[in-house]
């Protein structure tokens, strides 16, 4: 058994492999839209919409001022704008939204306010139907 190998490959590395934190800090101030594909932590202020994420987390002290749309948010600060969460939208207590909300899942704390409409998907797999299509199909 040697110790030393001469295979010097390097595992590959895809772009989306790593997942990536980008952080807002207290007191930045960002003006223009943000996209992003990995997890994103906003305890400052963004003046613009926020695109694509897999996470967004905004803390209680943070402020977005435009629309959301990641994969999975959690809200402690303050929305003026819509929020799309493709799986999972969680309002901290200290959460205010301004606006409408489109998610499949979500948490509400005691304490959040939401000033806008909340609309959740439902997830139809193939080959499930609900009790209305059943219905339908059976004739009834």
């Amino acid at each position: 058994m040697a110790l030393l190998s001469k295979n010097t490959e390097k595992p590959e590395r895809t772009a989306g492999s790593e997942a990536s934190l980008s952080i807002i800090a207290t007191g930045m101030r960002i003006t223009g839209d943000v996209e992003t594909t990995g997890t994103l932590k906003i305890d400052g202020r963004i003046d613009g919409s926020v695109t694509g994420a897999r996470q967004l987390l905004l803390g209680r002290g943070g402020a977005i001022h435009g629309n959301v749309h990641a994969g999975e948010v959690v809200i402690g600060g303050v929305v003026d704008g819509a929020i799309t969460a493709d799986e999972r939208l969680e309002l901290q207590g200290t959460a205010v939204v301004n606006g409408d909300i489109d998610t499949k899942s979500i948490l509400v704390l005691e304490g959040a306010r939401i000033n806008g409409g909340v609309r959740m998907n439902e997830i139809h797999l193939a080959g499930d139907l609900g009790a209305a299509d059943r219905q339908q199909v059976s004739g009834s």
